[in-house]
């Protein structure tokens, strides 16, 4: 398996990719989010995963640990899972679009370069 190094933490990015053309594996993406995804990509109407990953593991230490794509009258969010250190889990959920942060849920949310 090919890893990718960010900021410190391996990440299995050929697993992603692969989730995201493959359908569902681990707790990643089903079978309708990798088409919804997929074709709102192809028409430019999204950012790639890989894009929205490098947002999250620049202002979120941790592992992700479960990505879901979500539409809804045209709005694209990606619902993303974190697994801080200490156990916490941080739900976060990103415009796909352009990559905003529009919430993040959890205990104790540790951010990058934050005390």
């Amino acid at each position: 398996m090919i890893r990718r190094r960010r900021g410190g933490l391996a990440l299995p990015a050929c697993a992603l990719a692969f989730a995201l053309a493959a359908g569902p594996v681990a707790g990643l993406a089903d079978e309708s989010d990798h088409e919804r995804a997929r074709q709102a990509l192809e028409a430019g109407k999204v950012l790639p995963l890989g894009a929205v990953l490098d947002i999250v593991e620049r202002d979120f230490p941790g592992q992700v640990v479960k990505v879901e794509f979500e539409e809804d009258d045209d709005e694209f969010i990606y619902e993303i899972r974190v697994l801080q250190s200490g156990g916490g889990i941080l739900k976060l959920k990103i415009d796909a679009r352009d990559g905003t942060l529009l919430s993040v849920k959890g205990r104790d949310i540790k951010f990058k370069g934050k005390p």
